[in-house]
C-alpha cells in the first residue's frame, strides 16, 4: 500500500518520519506521504524539517513524499496557502475536506478542488457539483480509514461511480494503530460499496510515483 495522507511529530501525531517509515515497512506497505496539518503560520517550517530528509530517503525500506495537509484555512485562503507549500518544496498536497466529524467551515471542498491540489481528503457529504470539479480538475477524492472521517465513505463511493473521479485510500495516520495494510484496505473499500477496490490502490501507487522526485 502506499498510504498519502500521514501525519508526524511535526503537526498532531504521535511518531517521527523514521519511526513511521519502519512500522509501515513492518506493515508490508511499501511508501507513504507526510502531510502534517499546516496553514501559514506552520507551512515552511514543515516542509523545512522534512527537507533534511531528502538526501536520506534511499535508505529506508518505505519511501515517502513530504508534503502538507491545508487544514481549517478560511476557504478564500485555501489558493494561496497551496501555492504556498508547492513553492516550498512540497511533493503533495492535501486540504482538509468537510468532514462530519469536525466543524469544516462551508465551501472548503469547492475551494480546494478549484486549486491546484492533489488529494482533498475526507471530504463529507460532498455535493454532486463538487464531485463534477474533482473529475474536471483530476483531483483524487480520499475514502479513509480513520474513525469519525469515515461515516460518509459510502457517500463518496457513490458520487464517484456516478461521476467518474479518482479515489485513493488513505489512513489519516496519527497513531501506530493507525497504519493498515493492502488487507485491510480491501476491507475498507469493499465495506464503502467499491467493487473495483484493486483500482483504487492503484490509483495510490501511481500517484506516490508520479509524485516522487
Amino acid at each position: 500500500m502506499f498510504d498519502l495522507h500521514v501525519h508526524t511529530v511535526f503537526s498532531d501525531g504521535e511518531l517521527i518520519p523514521s519511526e513511521i517509515a519502519r512500522r509501515m515497512s513492518a506493515a508490508g506497505n511499501e511508501g507513504f506521504a507526510i502531510t502534517d496539518h499546516a496553514d501559514f503560520s506552520n507551512i515552511s517550517d514543515i516542509l523545512s524539517k522534512l527537507e533534511k530528509l531528502r538526501a536520506f530517503l534511499d535508505f529506508y525500506d518505505a519511501k515517502f513524499l513530504v508534503g502538507v495537509e491545508i487544514t481549517h484555512v478560511p476557504p478564500e485562503l485555501i489558493g494561496r496557502a497551496v501555492e504556498l507549500a508547492w513553492r516550498e518544496g512540497a511533493e503533495i498536497v492535501v486540504v482538509h475536506g468537510e468532514t462530519i466529524a469536525e466543524p469544516v467551515i462551508e465551501g472548503t471542498n469547492s475551494a480546494a478542488l478549484n486549486e491546484e491540489v492533489t488529494v482533498l481528503a475526507h471530504p463529507g457529504l460532498m455535493t454532486e457539483k463538487e464531485a463534477e470539479m474533482a473529475r474536471e480538475n483530476d483531483i483524487h477524492i480520499e475514502i479513509t480509514s480513520r474513525r469519525g472521517h469515515c461515516l460518509t465513505n459510502g457517500h463518496v463511493a457513490r458520487l464517484a461511480i456516478e461521476f467518474g473521479f479518482d479515489l485513493v485510500i488513505n489512513t489519516d495516520t496519527h497513531s501506530p494503530a493507525d497504519i493498515i495494510n493492502d488487507k485491510m484496505a480491501e476491507k475498507v473499500l469493499r465495506g464503502a460499496g467499491i467493487e473495483d477496490w484493486k483500482r483504487v490502490l492503484e490509483n495510490n501507487e501511481k500517484l506516490f510515483k508520479k509524485l516522487r522526485k
